[in-house]
């Protein structure tokens, strides 16, 4: 292997160039690219699939074309974009990023990934991503794509995650002086494309003469990865209020989430606390006489698992809220899990 390392990266380049994806945040051949684009693409991929992101990535250029652009944005209105995407501190940071950039840095980004990395919410990943794609920097990018390529490359037995220190090691050595950004995405490409989970279309591999765990025959076992342990379940409530007589059109009472913590800072239906045991109806936005559905909601997060309960009543909302018209509930920028919801007390027809 070690003779062979050199035209790895050819071998590499040679494929991209005939069969790069076609995304919407990516340079054509000859543009410069944009900072921006890779930046928020990558923040939006992250968890997330290329086809749930090439819509919304579209639709938020559309409304912040540039880094300016988004700095001078409302953060409501950056939270509600991002809603559906998951993970919303990242959403958070995206704008906390942009006005670093624009107050600290004169509107351009930093170029290398030390400085980048001292940006809100741009860790290690995404600062290299970005080093190496927007301005050519050495920056080695490992995502979970370009993970499984090296591991079977090298054929690193070590399971993961103990595994991505090696899994790093060995994904520098590849990387030639010049076009570091597309041998990255050329990477990310391959384990999208060929050197998928299953089935591994070796065949097809551009770099299957270098690769290990090809020449031992079972690459598809790679990278091994550690037993998961089971996450932790949760219960709770969904209140939907209904205002008691609405002039026109059904209205139901939503909520900001608290500014940290959990999807925080989004518009949503009043929960009552998330538990080990199902709450009832504990802590409800109203004073009203409250009826439990016998339809439920689940959804997972990364760190445990949440079934709750969906309680309905008609009253007046307390505290600060907002009469949403039940209608038009998808342009309130409802988180996932509240979508759901509402979806699911829209079809009961309480």
């Amino acid at each position: 292997m070690d003779a062979k390392r050199s035209s790895v990266s050819a071998d590499l380049l040679a494929w991209y160039d005939a069969h790069a994806r076609d995304l919407p945040w990516r340079a054509r051949p000859g543009e410069t690219p944009d900072p921006y684009r890779v930046w928020l693409s990558e923040v939006m991929l992250q968890q997330t699939t290329v086809a749930t992101v090439r819509p919304r990535f579209a639709a938020w250029i559309a409304r912040w074309p540039t880094i300016a652009a988004l700095a001078a944005a409302a953060e409501a209105d950056v939270m509600a974009a991002w809603a559906g995407l998951g993970y919303y501190a990242r959403a958070r940071n995206l704008l906390k990023a942009a006005r670093a950039i624009a107050d600290e840095h004169g509107g351009a980004f930093p170029r290398t990934e030390d400085a980048l990395r001292r940006l809100p919410g741009l860790g290690a990943y995404t600062a290299a991503a970005v080093a190496a794609i927007a301005f050519g920097e050495r920056a080695v990018v490992v995502d979970t794509n370009v993970e499984r390529v090296i591991a079977r490359l090298f054929a690193i037995e070590t399971p993961l995650p103990a595994a991505r220190p090696a899994i790093r090691v060995a994904a520098e050595s590849i990387l030639p002086t010049a076009r570091t950004g597309d041998v990255a995405q050329a990477t990310m490409d391959l384990g999208a494309a060929i050197c998928t989970v299953r089935a591994p279309r070796c065949l097809l591999c551009p770099i299957r003469a270098h690769c290990r765990a090809f020449a031992q025959g079972a690459p598809e076992r790679l990278p091994i990865k550690a037993a998961k342990k089971a996450r932790p379940h949760r219960y709770g409530t969904i209140f939907w209020l209904e205002r008691p007589h609405p002039a026109n059109d059904r209205a139901v009472w939503l909520v900001r989430r608290p500014p940290e913590g959990l999807l925080g800072g989004m518009r949503a239906l009043p929960t009552g606390p998330w538990i080990d045991e199902p709450p009832g109806l504990a802590d409800p936005p109203a004073v009203a006489d409250w009826r439990l559905l016998e339809a439920g909601v689940s959804h997972g997060f990364t760190h445990f698992e949440l079934s709750l309960a969906l309680a309905v009543a008609v009253g007046e909302g307390q505290g600060e809220g907002e009469w949403w018209p039940v209608a038009d509930l998808a342009s309130a920028g409802l988180p996932t899990l509240f979508a759901k919801a509402a979806a699911a007390v829209v079809r009961s027809k309480p």
